[in-house]
């Protein structure tokens, strides 16, 4: 049985979460995955899509309770085999899909539009970035400007930056807008009222 503080903790935590989805494509490092989905938590992003076509899949609820703090307890995950199996899952719930990239071709993060309520950030292996598919596929391309002589960032920082923009530019416009929907609501309340 909760207290009355954990069940308005809740509450305020469920009213906080806001559409949208993160793509982790290819992932090697457990640990980063945890501390991207630390920053899903904490920006109010309940969706991880987790796309394992090169490297060995792991499910983020077994393990990770250090490095992600136990933020992933309180996600969603779903697991593809494929990126094009995750695009076509996400447009057909109506997601514009933005993957993150270095390049010319790259809207530079300060000026990209993140305010359509379903938006997905896709996110690439460590080490070889997006595979061609989950570039070419997605419906724009967005990268965090660099100054400095090094040209990347780690996976869990890029993300992190990602998500605090798209939450800077929708509280801006009105972050009701972007709330998940009342039946949505509904249903995580009583499934965070399990743990």
């Amino acid at each position: 049985m909760h207290t009355p503080d954990r069940i308005s903790r809740i509450e305020r935590v469920v009213a906080m979460r806001q559409q949208g989805a993160v793509v982790l494509e290819n992932i090697h490092d457990r640990h980063n995955a945890q501390a991207v989905m630390r920053s899903c938590d904490a920006f109010g992003i309940q969706r991880i899509c987790l796309v394992f076509s090169r490297e060995q899949r792991f499910d983020p609820r077994v393990f990770g309770h250090k490095s992600s703090s136990s933020a992933h307890k309180w996600l969603h995950y779903s697991f593809h085999e494929g990126i094009e199996e995750c695009y076509g899952e996400l447009r057909s719930e109506g997601y514009r899909i933005l993957a993150t990239d270095i390049g010319e071709d790259c809207v530079e993060l300060p000026e990209a539009d993140l305010l359509q309520p379903r938006t997905a950030l896709v996110f690439g292996n460590e080490h070889r970035g997006l595979t061609h598919s989950a570039r070419s596929l997605a419906d724009g391309l967005i990268t965090v400007p660099m100054r400095g002589m090094v040209q990347s960032l780690n996976l869990s920082v890029t993300a992190a930056l990602c998500l605090y923009e798209l939450t800077r530019q929708r509280s801006q416009a009105g972050m009701e807008r972007f709330a998940l929907e009342a039946d949505v609501q509904a249903a995580l309340q009583e499934e965070f009222q399990l743990w």
